[in-house]
């Protein structure tokens, strides 16, 4: 007589029966067809512009950028008439700090324009909010790199622009197709 073969515990074979079914707690969630998703949100025109015009500020950030790098005897006068104590040495590395802050900070500014243009053109709700921030937080830089001296006619022209970009970004980003667009991809 042959014994039943046996399972791991010893006990007889498992085999040929079907193991007690487990279940994962997401088991019973509805299938991702039945879940319930947003329907698709058109933007607005005002949408639209507002992320054509980030992406407008992004390129002249970048171009900002370039003829910064074009400016250093200018940035080498300001920097002089504000301090004119400063020996050749100093002057030197005032110039070549003042370049690369300027290009750092500049190629941050171009991240920030494009991230903004692109979670406000997806309707991110907190994306507005930082657009906002970010806005005043420019403005708060202007006002000091303008009071602060060593700035050149180009840094005076590119910030007028900006603060007037963001100004009418913001208007748009906050008329009420705006607000409908951001509160039906919020849900």
């Amino acid at each position: 007589m042959t014994t039943p073969p046996t399972g791991p515990s010893g006990d007889e074979s498992t085999e040929g029966t079907t193991p007690p079914s487990f279940r994962w707690a997401s088991d019973e969630a509805p299938p991702a067809a039945a879940r319930a998703v947003p329907p698709p949100v058109e933007q607005p025109a005002s949408i639209r512009l507002a992320v054509r015009l980030m992406y407008l500020g992004a390129a002249l950030t970048l171009i900002g950028v370039l003829v910064g790098l074009t400016q250093t005897d200018q940035i080498r006068e300001a920097i002089q008439e504000a301090d004119d104590s400063l020996s050749g040495d100093e002057l030197d590395m005032a110039v070549n700090v003042a370049v690369a802050m300027s290009v750092v900070f500049g190629l941050v500014g171009v991240g920030l324009w494009i991230w903004m243009a692109v979670v406000n053109g997806r309707g991110e709700s907190w994306a507005r909010v930082v657009a906002t921030v970010l806005a005043g937080l420019n403005l708060v830089s202007i006002v000091f790199t303008v009071a602060g001296g060593g700035a050149t006619t180009v840094t005076y022209v590119s910030s007028a622009i900006s603060v007037a970009l963001a100004a009418v970004i913001l208007v748009l980003l906050y008329r009420p197709e705006s607000s409908r667009f951001y509160e039906l991809r919020s849900r």
